[in-house]
């Protein structure tokens, strides 16, 4: 960035919203000295600051290249409307908040795929950084646009725009592909042979050696490679070696208020409950630990990098961790003096727990968050959720007697064989829980009982036994948020719900194949851009660019698909096959649930991995309610 350009950026500031955003320069930001590197990467969050600081993938990948004696990572997010309009104006790349290079000066450009809504983002921040949006028109001297996270299980809506995808774990993979980088670099190697190369690193998929052919009904015909020298199947990366893997001992502390504003140490990677609606308790699989020694060790270099005065246990299930309760309490003990609070996503409540909660209270209390998804027990028992009303309401009971008076709901509408006598029964559950609160003696409980139900859409994802199932229409979703409306009009009691057009156009992104790259990029021409804003989302001009492409969005989201048809992620090897996904959605279908993990092995396929999945000799474990705190 030049001067004149700098001088601009600076006015732009004065006039934004939130200009730190933008500024960098945060408490414990790494800046390396560019010319002393040989790769340099951009890490882009296609989301604005606030969240993208909140992503704990991005902490850990930015410290360890940034350890990497011959790379350089820095942070770019998607900027707000002000300031890319500014940016426009004055004619200036969006650059990274470290050193204010633009993107196209990077030799690498890396985004991560957190929700499929932020998929016209990634087209904007390229423009807007000067690189080529497609990949096929980059020059050799363009940067290698990557992109990994959860949604690059399935890669193929955004294939055009990719030159390569990592798929699993990025700790190790990562390295290995800075490192390939830098010595193709040396090496001289082309653009091309450049990516054959990176194709060759387990779990890189490069869209470009691919094809997809279809039938005339639209249904995917054929996928093959056409580069004899790239795998038919890609197979997901997997982390073996979790609890000694890198983990930052430092991070970016914002100017700014961020989404979760704290500490966040992963204490497991993985989940064993099986549930059929959850696509990460599938793709992460196997069940991985850290051992309390690490994570006191991680706690302990955050807490004295940071500052930070909370701290968040993470994982998909932190109440299956095994060694939970004393690791709560050592933690307790620790950081009470400091006034340092810990938080428990996805935790059980047991009696050992609920004392933790008690002691935890006396620092710092806030709201519940139970996520029973289904309101009656034969349709948690279609989605495999492991949870009863008796478990729910012993988990409420348990935290109105430590304290605690708000609690969340999370519930799913929508869901297969859904009647109305399930969404009945999610109003029948919240009076219940009503009634717990109210059950408690007064001397022993909070005042002002807050509860909320809250209640997404159902959107079929890949790698989930649900993937071949249709999503309701748009209609269907509106007339059962009315009828739960009605039925939740309980004292103390406040529902919300979300869009339905976003949720079909999240299905359709999930579901889809290479064809959708082209309503992606129509849509975009037209201005759609943070579609996970509702004050920026436009729905009508996502239905302009599927006419104008010629696509019916119905049969990407609404259409049930049969167990014959080729998928468009079936060439990626997630760990599980589509034979278990496949039992799993008849067992569904049937109402038969599915042991944990933990009480003996499922076939799900992660076990055809030798050495990868610890759950054949864990301990069983009771199922019990998932909660946050």
């Amino acid at each position: 960035m030049n001067a004149q350009q700098e001088r601009a950026v600076e006015r732009i500031l004065e006039r934004v919203e939130k200009p730190a955003r933008y500024t960098g320069g945060e408490m414990n930001t790494e800046v390396k000295p560019w010319e002393d590197t040989e790769v340099h990467m951009a890490f882009c969050f296609p989301d604005i600051y606030e969240i993208g600081m909140s992503y704990l993938g991005m902490k850990i990948l930015w410290s360890i290249i940034n350890r990497l004696p011959y790379a350089v990572c820095e942070r770019v997010f998607m900027p707000w409307t002000d300031f890319s309009d500014a940016l426009r104006r004055e004619d200036i790349p969006l650059f990274s908040l470290e050193s204010r290079k633009a993107l196209r000066q990077f030799e690498v450009v890396g985004f991560t795929l957190q929700y499929e809504m932020s998929f016209t983002n990634i087209l904007e921040m390229l423009d807007l950084g000067g690189v080529p949006v497609y990949a096929a028109d980059r020059a050799e001297t363009d940067p290698l646009v990557i992109a990994g996270g959860p949604c690059a299980c399935n890669p193929e809506p955004l294939a055009p725009f990719i030159d390569a995808f990592q798929i699993g774990d990025g700790e190790e993979m990562m390295v290995e592909f800075l490192d390939a980088v830098r010595d193709c670099r040396r090496e001289g190697l082309s653009r091309r042979d450049t990516l054959l190369r990176l194709a060759q690193i387990e779990g890189v998929y490069v869209p470009a050696f691919y094809r997809a052919e279809y039938h005339e009904d639209g249904t995917l015909a054929a996928f093959y490679p056409i580069e004899p020298r790239v795998p038919a199947v890609v197979r997901r990366r997997i982390l073996k070696d979790f609890s000694n893997a890198q983990y930052p001992d430092k991070f970016p502390v914002p100017y700014t208020e961020i989404v979760h504003d704290r500490i966040v140490l992963e204490i497991m990677r993985g989940c064993t409950r099986g549930c059929r609606v959850c696509q990460a308790g599938m793709i992460y699989r196997p069940v991985r630990e850290r051992t309390m020694e690490k994570v006191l060790e991680h706690a302990e270099n955050l807490e004295t990098s940071t500052g930070y005065e909370e701290m968040s246990l993470s994982s998909l299930s932190s109440g299956d961790y095994t060694c939970l309760s004393p690791l709560i309490l050592e933690l307790m003990k620790q950081y009470r003096d400091k006034r340092v609070g810990v938080s428990m996503p996805s935790m059980r409540v047991d009696n050992i727990v609920k004392q933790s909660l008690e002691e935890l209270s006396k620092i710092r209390k806030s709201g519940l968050t139970l996520a029973p998804e289904a309101g009656t027990q034969r349709l948690r028992d279609v989605i495999n959720k492991g949870v009863t009303e008796e478990d729910v309401l012993r988990a409420v009971t348990d935290a109105f007697e430590s304290g605690w008076s708000t609690v969340k709901l999370y519930f799913m509408m929508g869901l297969p064989t859904e009647t109305d006598d399930d969404l009945r029964g999610i109003a029948q559950l919240a009076q219940k829980v009503v009634g717990a609160y109210f059950a408690v003696p007064k001397d022993k409980r909070a005042r002002g009982l807050r509860v909320t139900c809250s209640a997404s859409v159902f959107v079929p994802k890949p790698f989930t036994p649900f993937q071949w199932a249709a999503q309701d229409t748009i209609d269907v979703v509106r007339v059962k948020q009315s009828a739960l409306r009605d039925y939740l009009k309980i004292k103390g009691v406040t529902f919300n719900w979300h869009d339905s057009t976003t949720s079909y156009l999240e299905a359709c992104f999930a579901r889809g194949d290479r064809r959708m790259a082209a309503v992606l990029y129509e849509a975009w021409k037209r201005g759609c851009k943070l579609d996970g804003w509702s004050e920026h989302f436009r729905y009508d001009t996502w239905l302009e660019a599927f006419d104008a492409v010629g696509l019916d969005p119905a049969f990407y989201a609404n259409r049930e698909r049969p167990y014959e048809e080729l998928l468009p992620w079936a060439f990626i090897d997630m760990g599980v096959t589509q034979e278990f996904l496949r039992r799993e959605n008849e067992r569904a279908l049937h109402g038969r649930t599915t042991k944990d993990c933990r009480q003996g092995c499922n076939a799900c396929g992660i076990e055809r991995y030798p050495g990868v999945c610890p759950n054949l000799s864990m301990p069983p474990r009771k199922v019990e309610v998932s909660i946050e705190c």
